[in-house]
């Protein structure tokens, strides 16, 4: 069965950052079962971590350094929008936060009860 692309509203990735990218991901590895591949951040490596049953990636692991140094250490789920200008503006109306971003396609957020997401912009695909 062929993976279908993530849509509006779904769960699209998780990340995790913290300041010892390594040792979480050698624990993650140990306790799920996820291997590590290596992403080049010039001049460190943060971490996909691939689902030994898929062999897909699962979750990010990334150091706490550049622009994520001030995320906070805990999963992040990052949440499809069709369109994120809009997206944030209305997370904004409604009583959220920017934590970082918007940039590359992203921008986390810290909701009205103070828990931390992103909102990803997807693409649509066009009918045809």
């Amino acid at each position: 069965m062929e993976a279908s692309a993530p849509g509006s509203g779904e769960v699209v990735w998780l990340d995790l950052t913290v300041p010892d990218a390594e040792a979480v991901r050698d624990f993650y590895a140990e306790v799920v079962g996820w291997q590590p591949e290596p992403v080049d951040m010039g001049g460190y490596a943060d971490f996909n971590m691939v689902s030994p049953g898929t062999g897909q990636p699962a979750a990010g692991v990334c150091f706490a350094r550049g622009t994520n140094a001030d995320l906070p250490a805990q999963w992040i789920p990052y949440f499809g929008v069709e369109d994120l200008d809009a997206g944030v503006a209305r997370a904004k109306e409604l009583g959220a936060e920017v934590v970082s971003g918007p940039r590359s396609g992203f921008c986390i957020i810290r909701d009205p009860a103070g828990a931390v997401a992103a909102l990803f912009a997807i693409e649509r695909e066009e009918a045809g």
